[in-house]
C-alpha cells in the first residue's frame, strides 16, 4: 500500500487518529475502576501513565520518521529483527488493538444502554431487566463494530473529525464548569476530598496504572498508518506528541474535578468508583452540573467510545494488511479494494475477531486489563527496537531524534516491563490471554505462514540490502578465484548480491606447495600473484573493490571449505568452467554438500555483465527447495536492473488441461512470494523432452537460473537434467544451493 497509494492524511488528520484513539474512551470506561482501586491517586496514575506514554511516543516518533510506512511496531520489528520475531510482535500488536476495540465497543454499548434506561424511566416507567442484559450490550457492541467496519471499507483515512471536535468541546465544558465550582470551595474542602490520597497505598496506585494504561494508547495508531500520512518525517512526530498532549490536558484536569467537586455527599471517590464503575464521570458531572452535566457525559461517552473504536479498527486493519503483504498472515488479507483503496479483507478479519472477543469477554474490566498488559509489552519491545535502530543506522538519516538518548528509552522499557509484570500477577486472566494468543500464533506461523513469509522476507532483504545492517548482519560472500579472466563477472555478481556498503566480498586465492624439490616454487607463487593481479585489475575496472585473502594448502577444495567455515560466510560463489566431465560425485559437488552456507555457481562468458541482464528464465519442477536463495537472487536482479522474469515448467505432452492449469496456479502463487518487486510471467509447455525444450527456450534469455537437486533429506547433486542443460546451452547460467543440513 505504501508504494502504490498516495498519502492522503495531513497533520490534522493524523492528530485526529491519535486523539480519536486516546481521548475520552479510556477515561470514561476505566476511571471508575481506577478510583476504586487507588482513590484520589488515580489522578497520579493517569499522569504517570501519560509520562510513560510520552517517553514511548518519542521512540515511536523517531522510528516512524525514519521508516514512514504503515505497520507500526510490526514494521519496526521487521526492519531490525528476524521475520519470525517480527511476526510474533505483529501478532501481539494486532491483538492489542483488537482488544482496545473490544473495550470501546463494549463501552459504547454500556453508555447506550444507560441512555436508553434513563429515557425509558423518564417517559415509560421502570425499564425492563433484559434491557441491561449482557445480550443487549453485546448486540449494541457488535452493531457498532460492523458499522465502522463498513464505513472504513468505503473511505480512505481514519475519519472521525467531527466526532473528535464534538467530544473535545464537551470535555472542555465539563472542565470549565468544574473549575467554576471549584474556585468557590475553600482549600480545606478541596484537600478533604483528596484525603487519603493513596486509599490503597502504593500497590493500589500500581494496580490503577496497570488497568488504565490502555487509556494512553492511540498515538501508536498513527505509526500503524504511517504510509498514508503526508510529509511523514514532520507530521508523524508532531501528531503523536500533539495527540498525547491534548489527551493529558483533558485527562488530568477532568480527573481532578471528579475527585474534588464531583464526589457525592457522604461518599469518597473510592466508594463512588466501586459503585459506579462505568458511570462515575457521568454521576460526578451530575453532582456539580445537574442533569445537564450528566447528559453531557453520556453524549461524550458515546462519541468517545465510537471514535476510539473507529481508530482502533482502522489501525488494527493496517497492521493486518502489512502482515498479509509480508505473508506473515494469509495472503488474501493483503487485498486492496480497486475503487476505495482500502484493505477490506483485513478490515473484515479484524472485525470478526473483535466480535468474537466481545462475545467471550462481555465486560470492560477484562478487556481493559488484557489490552493494557499487551500494550505495555509491545511498548517495551518498541523502545528496545528504537535503541537497536539508533545503533545500526547513520544518525544523520533519522529526521526526528528523541532527546536524552538512551536514557529515555531505557527508563521507558523499565517502567513498561515493571507494570506489565505487575499487571500479569494482579490480573492472571490478562497474562493467560496473551500466552494463549502467542501459542496460537506460533502454531499458525509454523503450519501456514512460515514458508511464504521467509520467501517474501528474503526477496525484500535482497531488494533493500540495508535490512541486513539493520538486523545486525554484515554478510560475507566468499569468491574463490582460479581463472582471472572471469574474476570481474564473479565479483560483479558477488557485489550485486551484497553491495559493499552493506557487506563484504572476499576474493580467495589458494597457493599449493610444490610436490617435489625440482618444482619451481617462485614460479608457483608468481602464477598465483598473476591470478590475483588480474582479478583485482578487472575488478577495479568495474569499480569493484573486494577484500583479498591468500592461503597455502595442499588441497584447494578442502581449503575453500575450511575458509568458508572459518569466515562464517553467508554465500559461496564459485565459477564453473569444465562442462564436459560428469559433475556428479565431483569435488565441486562434494564441496557444495560439505559447506553450511548458500552456494551460487556461475557459468558465464568473460565479458558477461550481471547488471545488464534483461530477461531471465527460471525452469521449475513443482518444488521450491531453494526458495529463499532464489528469492534473494531475484530480489538482487530487480534492485539493479528490474529484468523480465519468466517461470517455465515443462509437462509431458499427455498432460490434461486441468493439470496444466493447476501447475500454472501453483507456480504463480510461489512466484508472487518470490517477486515482491518487478514483473514476471508464467509459462507451461507440453513437451516430452525437457532438456531440449529448455535449451531451445533459453536462447531468448540473458540468464538461466537452476537449482541443485536434493537426494533424500540433505544430499545435493547436479543431477543429469541440470548437467545436460548446462552442457548444451551457451546462455549464462546460475546454479543455486540453499544452505542448511
Amino acid at each position: 500500500m505504501d508504494k502504490n497509494s498516495s498519502r492522503t492524511i495531513g497533520l490534522l488528520g493524523a492528530t485526529g487518529i491519535g486523539v480519536g484513539g486516546i481521548v475520552g474512551g479510556g477515561i470514561l470506561a476505566l476511571s471508575g475502576i481506577a478510583f476504586a482501586t487507588s482513590g484520589p491517586s488515580a489522578i497520579l496514575a493517569f499522569f504517570l501513565n501519560g509520562v510513560i506514554a510520552m517517553i514511548v511516543a518519542l521512540s515511536y516518533a523517531e522510528m516512524s520518521s525514519t521508516f514512514p510506512e504503515s505497520g507500526g511496531t510490526y514494521l519496526f520489528s521487521k526492519k531490525v529483527l528476524s521475520i519470525e520475531s517480527a511476526f510474533a510482535v505483529g501478532w501481539v500488536v494486532w491483538l492489542a488493538s483488537i482488544l482496545a476495540a473490544v473495550l470501546y465497543a463494549i463501552g459504547f454499548a454500556s453508555f447506550t444502554v444507560i441512555v436508553i434506561n434513563v429515557i425509558w424511566e423518564e417517559f415509560i416507567g421502570d425499564p425492563p431487566g433484559w434491557l441491561s442484559s449482557i445480550l443487549i450490550i453485546n448486540l449494541f457492541a457488535v452493531f457498532a463494530t460492523l458499522f465502522y467496519t463498513f464505513t472504513l471499507s468505503k473511505k480512505r483515512g481514519g475519519g472521525g473529525g467531527f466526532v473528535n471536535i464534538g467530544k473535545l468541546i464537551i470535555f472542555s465544558i465539563l472542565i470549565a464548569a468544574g473549575f467554576f465550582v471549584l474556585i468557590k470551595k475553600s482549600p480545606g474542602e478541596i484537600t478533604g476530598t483528596l484525603h487519603p490520597f493513596f486509599s490503597n497505598g502504593f500497590t493500589g496506585l500500581l494496580i490503577a496504572m496497570g488497568y488504565t494504561f490502555v487509556a494512553m494508547h492511540g498515538f501508536d495508531l498513527i505509526a500503524a498508518v504511517g504510509g498514508e500520512i503526508k510529509n511523514p518525517e514532520k507530521n508523524i512526530p508532531r501528531s503523536m506528541l500533539l495527540s498525547l498532549g491534548i489527551s493529558l490536558l483533558i485527562y488530568i484536569p477532568l480527573l481532578f474535578i471528579i475527585a474534588t467537586v464531583g464526589v457525592s455527599s457522604g461518599q469518597t471517590i473510592a466508594s463512588m468508583g466501586s459503585n459506579y464503575l462505568e458511570e462515575i464521570v457521568a454521576v460526578s458531572a451530575k453532582n456539580y452540573m445537574g442533569n445537564f452535566g450528566y447528559w453531557l457525559v453520556l453524549v461524550a461517552g458515546i462519541l468517545s467510545m465510537l471514535s476510539a473504536l473507529n481508530a482502533n479498527i482502522f489501525g488494527a486493519s493496517r497492521v493486518a494488511y502489512k502482515m498479509a503483504v509480508d505473508r506473515t498472515l494469509p495472503k488474501k488479507l493483503g487485498f486492496m479494494h480497486d475503487i476505495y483503496q482500502t484493505p477490506t479483507r483485513s478490515l473484515y478479519a479484524t472485525s470478526i475477531l473483535t466480535i468474537l472477543i466481545i462475545v467471550i469477554f462481555s465486560n470492560v474490566e477484562s478487556a481493559g486489563a488484557a489490552a493494557s498488559l499487551i500494550f505495555l509489552i509491545t511498548f517495551s519491545i518498541a523502545q528496545f527496537l528504537a535503541i537497536l535502530i539508533r545503533r545500526r543506522i547513520d544518525i544523520s538519516k533519522i529526521p526526528f531524534q528523541m532527546p536524552f538518548y538512551p536514557f529515555l528509552p531505557v527508563i521507558g522499557i523499565i517502567c513498561c516491563l515493571m507494570l506489565a509484570v505487575f499487571q500479569g500477577f494482579v490480573v492472571p486472566l490478562a497474562g493467560l490471554i496473551t500466552l494463549i494468543w502467542l501459542l496460537l500464533g506460533v502454531f499458525l506461523y509454523i503450519i501456514l505462514f512460515s514458508k511464504g513469509a521467509k520467501l517474501v522476507d528474503a526477496s525484500a532483504s535482497a531488494f533493500d540490502p540495508r535490512l541486513s545492517v539493520l538486523r545486525g548482519h554484515k554478510p560475507l560472500v566468499l569468491v574463490p578465484i582460479v581463472n582471472p579472466t572471469n574474476a570481474a563477472s564473479m565479483v560483479a555478481v558477488a557485489s550485486a548480491i551484497v553491495p559493499p556498503e552493506y557487506g563484504k566480498v572476499q576474493l580467495l586465492t589458494v597457493v599449493t606447495p610444490p610436490t617435489n624439490q625440482e618444482e619451481d616454487q617462485h614460479q608457483r607463487i608468481r602464477n598465483n600473484q598473476n591470478v590475483l593481479n588480474e582479478s583485482l585489475k578487472t575488478s577495479f575496472s568495474e569499480g569493484l573493490y573486494p577484500e583479498v585473502l591468500t592461503t597455502v594448502a595442499d588441497n584447494v577444495w578442502k581449503e575453500i571449505k575450511r575458509v568458508s567455515i572459518s569466515t562464517h560466510c553467508s554465500s559461496l560463489l564459485l565459477g564453473l568452467t569444465n562442462l564436459s566431465e560428469n559433475l556428479d560425485g565431483s569435488e565441486l559437488e562434494k564441496l557444495i554438500n560439505d559447506v553450511n552456507c548458500d552456494v551460487v555457481v556461475l557459468r558465464a562468458p568473460n565479458e558477461w555483465k550481471f547488471r545488464e541482464v534483461k530477461k531471465v528464465l527460471i525452469p521449475v519442477a513443482g518444488n521450491n527447495e531453494h526458495g529463499e536463495l532464489l528469492a534473494r537472487i531475484i530480489g538482487t536482479l530487480n534492485r539493479i536492473g528490474n529484468p523480465a522474469i519468466e517461470f517455465v515448467q515443462i509437462l509431458p505432452e499427455y498432460s490434461t488441461w486441468e493439470n496444466c492449469e493447476k501447475a500454472r496456479t501453483d507456480i504463480f502463487k510461489t512466484a508472487e512470494d518470490l517477486m515482491q518487486n518487478g514483473n514476471f510471467s508464467v509459462r507451461i509447455i507440453k513437451k516430452d523432452s525437457v532438456v531440449d525444450e529448455i535449451v531451445s527456450h533459453s536462447k531468448e534469455f540473458d540468464l538461466v537460473i537452476l537449482g541443485f537437486r536434493k537426494v533424500g533429506k540433505y544430499l545435493k547433486t547436479f543431477g543429469n537434467l541440470t548437467q545436460q542443460i548446462v552442457q548444451n546451452t551457451d546462455t549464462p547460467i546460475i546454479l543455486i544451493s540453499r544452505s542448511g543440513k
